[in-house]
C-alpha cells in the first residue's frame, strides 16, 4: 500500500502580539478583586509568553481593546461582522503559510486542496480564494473540514493520506487557518475569560504526497471519550462563536488515558503496545493543563512533551494549526526512523491520533 508523507510544513502568525494586552483588558472585566487574583494566578501558571493576532493592541487607558476599533466597550461586534472580517483577513495568513512551505513551481501540481477551519466561514470560501491567489489548478480537488475544533488537523491529514492512497501520484495541499481571537466575548464570567487566555491566531501550510521523506504517515485512530459530551462545546451565538471548555476536560483526559494505557488489544489509541515503543509525542497544546494531563495519564518523562510546550508557550492554543506547529518542530529538531504519536482534542469529547515516524 503506498505510504503518504508529509514533506513540508509551513507556519504563519499574524504580526500582533496580543498576550499581555489581553492580560491587562480580561482584569478589566472582572469585578472582585478576589476573581482578578485567580485570573492572575491562572495566567502565571499558563505556560504562554506570546500569542498572536490579526487586531493590533489598542490603548487600555483611551478606552480602546483593539487599535482599529474592532471590539468596542459595549458594542461588541456581531457574528456577521465577524465573518467580514474573517473573509477580509483569512487569505492574507495563508498566503503567508504557503509562501513559507515554498511551494513555487510546484503549484501547477498541487492535486487536492483539503482547509481546516473552525473560526470562520464565507462562500466563496478560503479553499477557491487560494486557488485564484496561487494560480492551482482549475480542477483541483478541494475539501473543507469545518467546525471540528482543535482536532480538525487529524481528519485533514487523513484525508490527505486517503487521496495519495487511492492516486500515488497526488500532491495534496493542506491548510490548517485559525483567527481565534475574532471571537473574544466582553463578559464577567471568569472561565470564559480564562478559556480566551489560550487561544490565538495562526496558520500552516503542508505538502503531502508519496514521496518518501518527511514525515511518513501511518494508522489514525479517534475514540469518543464517553461522558464528555459537554466538556468541550462550540457554539455559533449572536455575537461570534462561543466557546465553552470545562474545567473538568484535564482529568476526564487523564482518566481516559490511563485506561487506554491499560489495555492490551490492538483497538485503544496506543494499539495495546504501551508508550515504550514511541520516540515523539506530537500533542495538541490545548493548555497546560491538558498537557499536563496527557503527561500524568500516559506516566510521560517531561521531556517528552517539550515540543508541545514550546508551542504553547510561544503562540498559545491555535486550535487546529497547533499539532502542525509541533509536527514542524519535530521535523526540524528530530531523527530519521524515530517514531510517534500524534494526538489532539475536540469537541465531543473525541481524541484524534495517528502514528508516524521521521524518515
Amino acid at each position: 500500500m503506498t505510504v503518504a508523507y508529509i514533506n513540508r510544513i509551513g507556519t504563519a502568525v499574524p504580526p500582533n502580539d496580543i498576550h499581555k494586552p489581553f492580560l491587562a483588558f480580561a482584569r478589566t472585566l472582572l469585578t472582585e478583586e478576589k476573581q482578578v487574583a485567580v485570573f492572575d494566578r491562572m495566567a502565571e501558571r499558563a505556560g504562554i509568553a506570546r500569542r498572536f493576532s490579526c487586531l493590533r493592541p489598542g490603548n487600555l487607558e483611551a478606552g480602546e481593546v483593539d487599535a482599529d476599533g474592532f471590539y468596542q466597550r459595549g458594542h461588541f461586534p456581531s457574528t456577521e461582522t465577524r465573518m467580514k472580517f474573517y473573509e477580509s483577513q483569512a487569505l492574507e495568513l495563508a498566503r503567508n503559510a504557503v509562501d513559507a512551505l515554498e511551494i513555487g513551481a510546484e503549484r501547477d501540481a498541487i492535486t487536492h486542496l483539503i482547509v481546516a477551519s473552525c473560526t470562520g466561514f464565507t462562500a466563496p470560501g478560503i479553499d477557491l480564494q487560494l486557488c485564484k491567489a496561487f494560480g492551482l489548478r482549475r480542477d483541483v480537488a478541494r475539501t473543507i473540514v469545518g467546525f471540528m475544533g482543535c482536532s480538525a488537523a487529524v481528519p485533514a491529514l487523513r484525508l490527505a493520506q486517503q487521496a495519495v492512497r487511492a492516486e500515488p501520484s497526488a500532491r495534496v495541499l493542506v491548510i490548517n487557518l485559525e483567527l481565534c481571537s475574532l471571537h473574544l466575548q466582553e463578559t464577567p464570567d471568569i472561565e470564559t475569560i480564562l478559556s480566551f487566555l489560550l487561544f490565538g491566531d495562526g496558520c500552516t501550510a503542508t505538502l503531502v504526497t508519496a514521496e518518501p521523506h518527511g514525515i511518513a504517515l501511518r494508522d489514525f485512530r479517534n475514540v469518543v471519550i464517553p461522558d464528555s459530551q459537554s466538556l468541550i462545546t462550540w457554539h455559533i451565538g449572536n455575537q461570534g462563536f462561543e466557546m465553552f471548555l470545562s474545567g473538568k476536560v484535564p482529568s476526564r483526559i487523564a482518566q481516559a488515558l490511563r485506561e487506554d494505557l491499560s489495555r492490551s488489544d490492538e483497538a485503544g489509541l496506543l494499539r495495546g503496545e504501551g508508550t515504550q515503543n514511541i520516540d515523539l509525542w506530537a500533542i495538541h497544546g490545548g493548555g497546560r493543563t491538558v498537557l499536563d494531563a496527557v503527561e500524568i495519564g500516559l506516566g510521560l518523562k517531561p521531556e517528552k512533551l517539550r515540543h508541545s510546550r514550546s508551542v504553547l508557550r510561544d503562540y498559545g492554543n491555535m486550535s487546529s494549526a497547533t499539532v502542525m506547529f509541533v509536527l514542524a518542530r519535530m521535523m526540524a529538531h528530530g531523527s530519521p526512523k524515530q517514531r510517534g504519536l500524534a494526538m489532539a482534542f475536540g469537541p465531543g469529547m473525541v481524541a484524534e491520533t495517528f502514528r508516524f515516524s521521521l524518515v
